[in-house]
């Protein structure tokens, strides 16, 4: 059998740029129209909600005039132009999470398994935010944004889930196959107005999706739920943009306090949040995916930091990075980036490997796993 040939050297990947462009349009339409027909779901009516206006839900806080709207050009440069640097060519270090180590684990411990999907062991039972198992974050698993690395562990190796906070419908975000999957084993699905709809739909019967409009909260056991704003948009397909809710968490165990910020541009609801709330003993904050042409949806690192100071955060664990390439910045520097500014502020980062434990009463800062990836793809 011939060896592969680098790319470089491959006749069919060395075709006119042009040519390979004009393949590619077809496929990004196909994509389109499956999550426009296949992925429909019947959303229901919130006009009792304040932030429902006009059929859909809004920011509290317009778009500036003066923050452009994505280019042309940039958006070209993102499907089809992107640097090498997006995603890494070298594996991604990944500690494997047993069924064992997760019974033995002891209460308040944290654990990142990709992207924004953590699971955190509070009051003796264990919670998920998020939850992307599948390959690709995409409405099909044959095309879209390919995870940089497997999960720590396999959702049926995962103990029961007492509940599952989700932040917004988003692919990255809201994963359909891992919905069904972690259906009979989750007690709760604590969702936006909206979302819960999309479950519905997926199977998941109603007991168990609880919806929430902002500042509206749970208690379930011994912790205290609120969800809280956000300013980001939501959809799945072409034709349900803003039909459902997005937001944030506050998780208060009495003791110790932690934010989970799904995603947001930067906004004065983060200082709301911290009057209301905190302080927080640690902040799970997005930072990646960022451009300065989508700056009123997701944060630049600088505004991560001041977002987290705004909140009256102790510890800030950066996620929305290191798994998927959504953005044009290379892959790691939303990790090198936050650090700087942490160590500028006096402020602690945790940046553990995917799969290793936090203890929330004392997090540690882990190790710069990335700059090894980056020097082995160097020498590729």
């Amino acid at each position: 059998m011939p060896a592969t040939l680098p790319i470089d050297r491959d006749p069919i990947l060395r075709a006119p740029r042009r040519r390979r462009l004009w393949w590619s349009l077809p496929l990004i339409g196909l994509i389109a129209l499956t999550a426009s027909l296949c992925l429909h779901a019947s959303i229901g009516d919130y006009a009792n909600s304040a932030q429902f206006v006009d059929g859909k839900f809004r920011n509290t806080t317009p778009k500036p005039a003066n923050v452009p709207e994505p280019s042309a050009k940039v958006m070209w440069d993102f499907f089809f132009n992107k640097p090498k640097n997006t995603e890494p060519h070298a594996p991604v270090p990944v500690h494997t999470l047993t069924r064992a180590e997760l019974d033995a684990a002891p209460d308040r411990s944290l654990y990142r398994l990709g992207h924004s999907t953590i699971l955190l062991k509070l009051r003796g039972h264990w919670w998920l935010t998020d939850p992307v198992f599948s390959e690709r974050a995409s409405p099909v698993q044959w095309a879209g944004p390919k995870r940089f690395h497997a999960p720590p562990i396999a959702i049926d190796e995962l103990p029961p889930i007492r509940g599952v906070l989700l932040s917004h419908d988003h692919y990255d975000h809201l994963d359909h196959a891992a919905i069904q999957a972690l259906a009979g084993k989750v007690e709760v699905f604590l969702v936006p107005l909206g979302v819960g709809d999309r479950l519905l739909e997926w199977g998941v019967p109603n007991t168990r999706i609880r919806q929430f409009d902002w500042w509206q909260g749970a208690d379930i056991a011994g912790l205290r739920l609120t969800f809280t704003p956000a300013q980001h948009f939501s959809g799945r397909g072409v034709r349900d943009g803003n039909r459902t809710l997005w937001g944030s968490w506050v998780i208060d165990d009495g003791q110790r306090r932690v934010f989970f910020s799904g995603d947001s541009g930067y906004f004065d609801g983060f200082a709301e949040i911290g009057r209301r709330f905190g302080p927080f003993d640690l902040t799970l904050m997005e930072t990646g995916a960022y451009n300065v042409q989508w700056r009123y949806v997701h944060m630049q690192p600088e505004e991560t930091v001041r977002a987290h100071q705004d909140l009256r955060g102790g510890w800030l664990l950066p996620i929305h990075n290191g798994t998927f390439d959504l953005s044009m910045h290379p892959w790691f520097e939303p990790f090198e980036r936050v650090l700087a500014l942490g160590d500028e502020r006096g402020i602690g980062i945790a940046t553990p490997i995917m799969g290793e434990r936090i203890d929330i009463d004392a997090p540690h800062a882990g190790e710069r796993w990335w700059q090894s990836v980056v020097a082995e793809s160097a020498v590729r």
